[in-house]
């Protein structure tokens, strides 16, 4: 029988308040497809709701919510990480998640494996201006310097037109790309994952 999997998914919007991002909608669409394969998704954590302080350790501190927030993103399988697309780049509060993960790498095990090893990470990225690939590339090598595997086909990604004003959350429909490209990225991620859980990197 295959390993059960479970994934977290972050929202890095710049927002903390509970209204729905283009993100959101985004997470929700992968979500979809990695709930078909039988993963269980939790409900997507809003960092800038959280008193996520800036750093490149696991704790800096009295009033500090990235342990907690760290604890869940490591107790699954699959990391869906989401960010909206800022003058090109990934959100500030991306790059905020990416520095607290610098801490990884000095914390291996006897083999040398950081806690992320054998886990596999994915991207749900949005904007109104071409970016996302910029985006991805920033994600996937911050990523993977700090541990995480990154699948074939691992970003779902929606741009709209240049200079437009439509946000991907107002869509009347989801693009049949990016609901081919989800389904993708959640069976290529799911079945890596599975692989990985089964049998480890042996560091």
């Amino acid at each position: 029988m295959p390993a059960a999997l479970t994934a977290t998914a972050i929202n890095c919007s710049l927002s903390a308040s509970g209204r729905a991002s283009s993100s959101d909608a985004m997470l929700a669409v992968l979500t979809r497809h990695f709930e078909a394969l039988d993963v269980k998704v939790g409900d997507p954590i809003r960092v800038a709701a959280h008193n996520v302080k800036w750093g490149v350790t696991s704790n800096e501190g009295e009033g500090d919510d990235w342990p907690q927030l760290r604890e869940r993103i490591l107790a699954s399988d699959i990391l869906i990480f989401g960010t909206p697309i800022w003058m090109g780049q990934p959100s500030s509060v991306a790059k905020l998640v990416m520095e607290r993960m610098d801490a990884f790498l000095s914390e291996t095990d006897d083999e040398g494996r950081m806690p992320s090893y054998s886990k596999v990470a994915v991207a749900a990225i949005v904007g109104n201006e071409d970016g996302a690939h910029n985006v991805s590339s920033q994600i996937f090598q911050a990523l993977n310097d700090v541990g995480w595997t990154i699948p074939a086909v691992a970003a779902c990604y929606w741009v709209g037109e240049a200079m437009g004003s439509t946000d991907f959350k107002d869509l009347k429909a989801t693009p049949r790309k990016v609901t081919e490209t989800a389904k993708m990225v959640a069976a290529n991620a799911s079945h890596l994952a599975r692989l990985l859980k089964e049998t480890p990197y042996p560091g």
